[in-house]
């Protein structure tokens, strides 16, 4: 669904409201914001408190709210699995509150949602090309973190005002962030190997403000085109930034011995980001146009 109706007219100056000022992305989304002198401020209230929404909303005047706030877990999505009414109260009330609050003051919400809620199965085989649709049921339920997402994104389906923002296995152009899923697995002691979709924040980032511009609702799939490996990328990761590096790989029977919760693997169908945004580049160009050559330190090969 792409609406046109909701929302502000053109002639209104933007001004965005942001919850998760002390987030990855919430950080990013500021910064985006100044480099394009659009008007923003970050939110003081908790999800989870409608009153302190509202009163957000009231001071600040929004023509658009940004949701990139929420539980992911520390260090990772494995801490959800004992935290699970602290999860839901993020991930799922507190969402679902400032969904509903958005509604109330005819307001659009872009909600920065994951697509890890998929896993491959037998009609998106590995490697087939075969994408999971926005309109398709979530089929992974391997750990809580992603069984509180798809929980709540079907709930969010009823909020005409809601655009929902699938985002995988997230990257950035700063090598040095620990929540970037390269700087992620160049530390880790062994990697698995399998192809995924993945989102190049410095790319899609800009895109999600001009989504807001457009009044744009509904779900979607918000990854680059196309799908990588962990191999592919660090692949990349020593041919553009560090020649002796090397890796290990395992198995994801070996990796179930150290993590609590299975994670999802799977590749997303992008049509419809492309169609509404046709430059959007495949994973690979976009990484490196993005993140190899901005940070490369081996010299370039004739």
């Amino acid at each position: 669904m792409a609406s046109q109706s909701n929302g502000p007219s053109k002639t209104t100056p933007l001004n965005f409201l942001i919850y998760g000022k002390t987030g990855w992305i919430g950080g990013l989304l500021g910064k985006l914001c100044q480099s394009q002198s659009i008007n923003y401020s970050y939110a003081s209230g908790r999800l989870e408190s409608r009153d302190s929404l509202i009163a957000d909303i009231n001071a600040v005047k929004p023509t658009h709210v940004f949701n990139a706030a929420g539980l992911t877990g520390r260090p990772n999505v494995d801490w959800c699995e004992s935290h699970k009414v602290e999860t839901i109260r993020a991930n799922v009330v507190g969402t679902l509150t400032l969904a509903d609050v958005c509604r109330e003051n005819g307001l659009v919400l872009v909600n920065f949602a994951t697509g890890c809620i998929f896993e491959y199965d037998s009609g998106h085989p590995i490697g087939s090309g075969v994408g999971f649709k926005e309109e398709d049921t979530p089929n992974f339920v391997g750990s809580f973190y992603s069984k509180t997402k798809a929980m709540v994104e079907d709930l969010l389906k009823n909020y005409e005002n809601v655009c929902t923002l699938r985002v995988r296995m997230p990257i950035s152009s700063d090598l040095t962030n620990p929540r970037n899923f390269i700087t992620k697995i160049t530390r880790y002691e062994k990697v698995v190997d399998i192809p995924n979709s993945m989102t190049v924040l410095d790319e899609l980032l800009p895109i999600s403000i001009e989504m807001a511009k457009r009044n744009l609702t509904g779900i979607y799939n918000f990854t680059n085109p196309g799908c990588i490996s962990h191999n592919q990328i660090l692949e990349m990761y020593r041919d553009y930034i560090d020649p002796k590096f090397t890796w290990k790989n395992f198995n994801l029977e070996e990796q179930a011995k150290v993590i609590i919760a299975p994670r999802s693997n799977n590749e997303l169908d992008t049509t419809k980001l492309k169609t509404e945004f046709p430059e959007l580049l495949s994973i690979k160009d976009s990484l490196i146009k993005y993140v190899f050559e901005p940070n490369r330190k081996t010299p370039k090969t004739a």
